[in-house]
C-alpha cells in the first residue's frame, strides 16, 4: 500500500488547496505522485481539453527543482501531454508537502508544439508585489533552461517521458 501525501498547494493571492495523492515512487532525486481523480473543471489550452474532470494526473516532483511536471489525461486515461508548473522547490514534511506556485506554466501536448501559459498572471503578480525581484529572476532563468532543453528535444526529463499511467498504476499495486 502506498503512502498518502497531503500536498498543500499555494498560489500567491489565491486560496490554498490541499490534494490527497498516492506516493508511487520515492527516490532521493524524484518523487512520483498519482492523483487518481482530478476534481476541478476541465483544463483547456487553445480550446483543446488538456485535462478532464475526474481524469488521473501523474506528478513528477524533481527534488530541489523550481518546477514540477504533470502527465495529463482525459477521464478515460488517454494521455494528452505534459504540464510543467514553475514553482519553488517543494517542502517535504513527512506526509505533508508544500508547493508554492510561481504562475508560469508550460503545456507540451502529446502531439503538437509546446506553449507557455499564464504569462499575464505572472506579470500581474509581479506588479502586485506578490513575487519579489529575486524570485522573478529565478522564474526567468528556469524558463530559459527549459527552453534550451526544448530546443534540444530533452524536455520533459526522461522519467516524465518514460513513466506512463499504466506503469504508475502497476507500481501502486505492488
Amino acid at each position: 500500500m502506498s503512502r498518502q501525501i497531503h500536498f498543500e498547494y499555494h498560489r500567491p493571492g489565491k486560496k490554498t488547496v490541499v490534494y490527497r495523492e498516492a506516493l508511487v515512487l520515492d527516490r532521493p532525486d524524484v518523487k512520483v505522485l498519482l492523483q487518481e481523480h482530478f476534481s476541478g473543471n476541465n483544463v483547456l489550452v487553445a480550446d483543446t481539453v488538456a485535462l478532464e474532470r475526474s481524469a488521473p494526473i501523474v506528478w513528477f516532483i524533481i527534488t530541489d527543482s523550481w518546477h514540477d511536471i504533470g502527465r495529463f489525461h482525459l477521464a478515460d486515461g488517454t494521455f494528452t501531454g505534459w504540464y510543467t508548473n514553475l514553482s519553488k522547490p517543494v517542502e517535504f514534511k513527512g506526509d505533508h508537502w508544500i508547493g508554492n506556485d510561481l504562475f508560469l506554466d508550460l503545456w507540451q501536448p502529446a502531439n503538437g508544439d509546446p506553449v507557455w501559459l499564464d504569462e499575464h498572471e505572472l506579470d500581474a503578480a509581479i506588479g502586485a508585489g506578490l513575487i519579489d525581484v529575486a524570485t522573478r529572476q529565478r522564474v526567468s532563468n528556469e524558463r530559459a533552461l527549459i527552453d534550451l532543453q526544448l530546443r534540444q528535444q530533452a524536455w520533459p526529463p526522461p522519467i516524465a517521458r518514460d513513466m506512463d499511467l499504466g506503469q504508475v498504476r502497476d507500481l501502486l499495486a505492488t
